[in-house]
């Protein structure tokens, strides 16, 4: 997670920080505050499921071979990944109760993986770096 918040980082920052900055200079306006929060949603909402929907891996689950599927082991659906993403705010941010769910779950899934039918697994045959 942490080499995933390191990349979010840069994504917010070309996708949220610099328009913003722009905008505030050029017109000296700035957003209020929730829409501002819709924004960061929304875009790393874009970030995760363009990444989800073409391999099923972010840039940081391809280092640590990971990929997320739906429960039958086929890609994630349009609608199951905004579950997924949807569901993952209140997982990470209740004190990251959803992702302690790993530690009781049968098979070691976090909370929202649970609850939006999603998995993710580890891709074997591939040699480990």
């Amino acid at each position: 997670m942490l080499y995933e918040t390191l990349l979010l980082l840069g994504v917010l920052a070309l996708t949220f920080m610099v328009p913003l900055l722009i905008l505030g200079i050029g017109t000296g306006y700035t957003p209020p505050g929730e829409l501002l929060w819709v924004h960061v949603f929304v875009v790393l909402g874009m970030y995760f499921l363009w990444y989800w929907r073409r391999g099923g891996q972010t840039l940081a689950m391809q280092t640590w071979k990971l990929r997320i599927v739906d429960t039958a082991g086929n890609p994630v659906s349009l609608g199951r990944g905004w579950t997924r993403y949807a569901l993952a705010w209140p997982s990470v941010l209740f004190f990251g109760m959803g992702l302690w769910w790993a530690l009781i779950d049968r098979d070691r899934q976090f909370l929202h993986d649970r609850l939006a039918g999603t998995r993710i697994v580890l891709l074997s045959g591939q040699p480990t770096a």
